[in-house]
């Protein structure tokens, strides 16, 4: 996720908000954040009630209590537009992700 805040005026340029959505604690979050030398995009927990955001996005894990590394595109009506799950250790490259910005467009 810092490869996000890298490209973050990229996105922008998109008109498209960053956003990162986990079910770990705020104190896990800010951990992390401290831990990669922070970010400036919003980053939400999911943590109570546990997952019931991933839950709705079909993402969580219910036996581990985690969920899967996801990307999601939602354009500005609300509609999801992209979807893309992948190994937890794994993100897709920035590009692919400006390509179904521009192909959005």
């Amino acid at each position: 996720m810092p490869s996000y805040e890298d490209d973050l005026s990229r996105f922008e340029a998109h008109n498209t908000q960053v956003l990162g959505i986990s079910v770990d604690s705020i104190p896990s979050h800010e951990a992390w954040q401290r831990s990669v030398g922070g970010i400036s995009y919003p980053l939400c927990s999911d943590f109570w009630p546990h997952g019931e955001v991933t839950k709705q996005f079909g993402v969580l894990r219910n036996a581990e209590g985690i969920s899967e590394r996801a990307l999601f595109i939602i354009d500005g009506e609300g509609i999801v537009r992209f979807i893309d799950v992948h190994p937890i250790g794994e993100q897709p490259d920035n590009d692919e992700l400006f390509e179904v910005l521009k192909d959005l467009k």
